[in-house]
């Protein structure tokens, strides 16, 4: 304890901020034991650039991408004393040439890309997450059958979870990407409330059990305005239910952003009956995407931790 394993750096995503060395040096002074460094894999379309993008080729992000995996090796090697940094890779899926792409990325560069977090930031080719208004546009992109907003939001969350799903069956994702990012802005939103959506979330979390993903609690959702991290106190459930194991994330953009708000996340997990904590290391034998990581448990009460200290209430 403690970890992380979902991060990003302006030096190679434009909506974040800082070095990727400042990341890792945050880290190690707020005493993490394990952190992962997971750039956005390329984007290959023009039409998929965000605004801050604009004056990029799509080829200039495929050469970010390898000038990340360059500089997170050298961290590793530099910092592997201080702490243990885990290379990867978060997933984008707007079409299913992205599918393709990926597939070709993690083979070119092996063992170079050490885990997955498997993320869905889109729906019907409109990004969920940058504005509400991009959000309505995705919504109704999917909608236009539909004679009801509650209809509409069905087959909203109904594209959601099954491009999440095949993402899911293709690549075995380590990590679970903010499971329930789709209710970004209608965090309300109750999935039970839709039984066939409700369905489909049972789907996909017993599949990712399955296979041994972990579900990272990202804490990204608090700097969201929201009261709680992904994923939300009806998927905790469902993922408890089904026997499911969680990861801690702080999805910082930046070393301002790192184990922020970790507090708040423990609070949420000892409310939520959460008594276990994983996290990923790196291991000899490949796991069923053939990578070399392995979830690990923590041992004790995780709670416990002098990380914790001043944090969190025993």
């Amino acid at each position: 304890m403690p970890h992380s394993h979902h991060s990003h750096s302006g030096q190679f995503c434009k909506h974040a901020s800082g070095r990727l060395e400042e990341v890792v040096l945050e880290a190690i002074r707020q005493g993490f034991e394990v952190y992962g460094l997971t750039e956005h894999m390329p984007r290959y379309r023009t039409e998929d650039l965000y605004p801050e993008e604009a004056k990029m080729a799509v080829e200039e992000l495929a050469t970010q991408f390898d000038a990340f995996i360059d500089e997170a090796h050298r961290l590793k090697k530099r910092y592997e004393m201080k702490i243990a940094l885990l290379i990867g890779l978060e997933t984008e899926y707007i079409a299913d040439s992205d599918l393709d792409a990926l597939d070709v990325l993690l083979k070119r560069l092996g063992p170079r890309v050490e885990y997955v977090v498997g993320s869905v930031h889109h729906v019907n080719g409109f990004p969920i997450d940058f504005d509400y208004d991009t959000f309505r546009k995705s919504v109704e992109s999917v909608s236009r059958d539909t004679s009801t907003e509650e209809q509409a939001q069905e087959r909203f969350l109904s594209v959601y979870l099954d491009a999440q799903y095949r993402l899911f069956q293709r690549f075995h994702p380590e990590i679970v990407g903010h499971f329930d990012l789709c209710r970004l802005y209608t965090p309300d939103l109750v999935f039970s409330d839709y039984p066939s959506v409700a369905e489909k979330v049972e789907r996909n979390v017993r599949y990712t059990i399955e296979y041994g993903a972990l579900f990272e609690v990202n804490a990204a959702a608090f700097r969201k305005k929201w009261d709680t991290p992904y994923p939300g106190r009806d998927i905790v459930e469902v993922i408890l239910k089904h026997g499911g194991r969680f990861a801690l994330s702080d999805d910082s953009h930046g070393p301002h952003a790192v184990g922020l708000n970790y507090h708040r996340l423990a609070e949420y997990l000892r409310a939520v009956g959460v008594s276990e904590l994983w996290y990923l290391q790196r291991c000899e034998t490949p796991n069923s995407a053939g990578r070399n990581v392995r979830p690990v448990r923590v041992d004790g009460e995780w709670w416990k931790h002098t990380f914790w200290n001043g944090r969190v209430a025993q």
